[in-house]
């Protein structure tokens, strides 16, 4: 084991497999495009946690000298380690890291998003990287609906008059038959547009390329045309991955375009929204609501002016956070450990270059 860094004082925590190494001679394989030379005995697998380690890892145990490391103990875990399970997902360790990661050959990140991790050096190296596409689908799909039916039906409205012991009727809105734009096209805008279609709503999708015929959308336009295609949706719903095409993709042009009885929900990342030009024109009227699980800024500064508007509601990034999700996020890992011992390709690789899981 190498030596403690001078700012590292704890000892790194391994759990020693249970079952003899079977040894042997290495391998090669294809494993998502990439070819990789097995280790000649256990595999090791670092973990990087921050507060709770993931659970059910006993058959990851068995199989791996597992490594469980806080960011500060990084660099100690990666040395001569071939697996990498990111569980503090949010982390910007690795990159500091990485001069440790020669042994690397894989990369779970257990969230939906990467663009925290994906630095150049990582890019152009040959290591794969994967993601807990699957796991968030249903209970982002699910909360977006919340949103919808919050606004439609006035429950921060109701709420307030109850607290206030008001008996006042008013009506509502009626989501049947209004139109959605769900502005990412992925697995996740795909079950948002499933369920919302289940209700009456009437969708259409918003991606890299236009294309017509799409079996969830029907019809998706070109993320790039926004500004020409928003005033057309009562709703429109961000969930694309943060690259460099999407940071800011909605800005003052494409919310001055939508309709002022429109609303906004974002469950994606914060920065595919300008948050300034969005207050704005939340002030100005120019759309009617806001619904934000994600924010540029996280935590959402206490000062920010989104915590005082009436036409509002915000979340602190846990749309896809339902319970069990842990046990299913260390689940799909081990799946997919499984995968990579018995050499077979590997599922929700990452396409680097794109930032996001490549099309099956």
């Amino acid at each position: 084991m190498p030596a403690e860094s001078a700012n590292n004082n704890r000892k790194l925590d391994r759990i020693t497999p249970v079952l003899d190494a079977d040894g042997g001679a290495a391998s090669a394989t294809e494993l998502g495009g990439a070819e990789r030379l097995m280790p000649a005995g256990k595999p090791v697998v670092a973990v990087l946690y921050k507060d709770r380690r993931p659970p059910g890892m006993a058959e990851v145990e068995a199989a791996a000298e597992v490594r469980y490391a806080t960011a500060d103990q990084l660099v100690e875990a990666l040395e001569g380690a071939h697996v990498l399970l990111l569980w503090d997902f949010f982390s910007s360790a690795l990159q500091d890291a990485w001069h440790a990661a020669g042994s690397l050959e894989w990369i779970h990140v257990a969230a939906a998003g990467v663009d925290k991790l994906l630095f150049e050096d990582l890019r152009e190296s040959g290591v794969l990287v994967t993601n807990a596409r699957g796991i968030f689908d249903r209970p982002m799909a699910e909360f977006v609906l919340t949103g919808m039916l919050a606004f439609a039906k006035n429950l921060p409205g109701l709420l307030s008059l109850q607290r206030e012991r008001v008996w006042q009727h008013r009506e509502t809105e009626r989501l049947e038959s209004s139109r959605a734009l769900i502005v990412g096209t992925g697995a996740i805008g795909r079950e948002i547009a499933r369920v919302l279609k289940a209700v009456g709503l009437r969708v259409a999708g918003a991606g890299r390329t236009a294309r017509s015929g799409d079996a969830d959308f029907g019809e998706v336009y070109a993320s790039s045309e926004l500004a020409a295609v928003v005033n057309g949706f009562d709703w429109v719903v961000v969930v694309a991955p943060l690259t460099e095409q999407t940071r800011h993709l909605v800005d003052a042009p494409v919310l001055k375009a939508m309709k002022p009885t429109a609303r906004l929900i974002n469950v994606g990342r914060g920065a595919s929204v300008d948050t300034e030009a969005l207050v704005e024109a939340l002030q100005a009227g120019a759309i009617a609501g806001a619904a934000l699980d994600v924010f540029e800024v996280e935590p959402l500064p206490a000062d920010h002016p989104l915590w005082a508007m009436e036409n509002v509601i915000i979340s602190p990034h846990l749309s896809g956070d339902a319970r069990g999700w842990l046990p299913q996020l260390a689940g799909q890992f081990a799946d997919n450990f499984g995968r990579y011992l018995r050499q077979q390709p590997l599922e929700n690789v990452i396409d680097k270059k794109l930032g996001f899981a490549a099309p099956s």
